[in-house]
């Protein structure tokens, strides 16, 4: 858990991680499916209620799905938590 913490306090925005890379194109990655997705405009939108909110240091976003992930509202939505530092692994 400290070592995903301390991670996370050292990673920095557009980092050089593989992720990163296959999303800049600079990794050929045979892409499965992508499109325009509301998930996307729903990421944009917690970032701005997150800055709103003064969660400058960071936030977490979550989507409950299922029994399991114990979603009690059928229709699609995301938490947006912060405040404290988050640990790991969540839940």
């Amino acid at each position: 858990m400290a070592d995903e913490v301390a991670k996370a306090k050292a990673a920095k925005p557009g980092g050089d991680t593989i992720f990163g890379k296959i999303l800049r194109r600079e990794i050929p990655t045979p892409y499965i499916y992508e499109d325009d997705q509301l998930l996307g405009h729903l990421m944009l939108v917690a970032k701005k209620v997150a800055k709103e909110q003064g969660l400058e240091n960071g936030y977490r976003v979550v989507l409950n799905n299922g029994e399991d992930g114990s979603q009690s509202v059928f229709h699609i939505h995301l938490h947006v938590m912060g405040g404290r530092q988050m640990n790991w692994p969540p839940g």
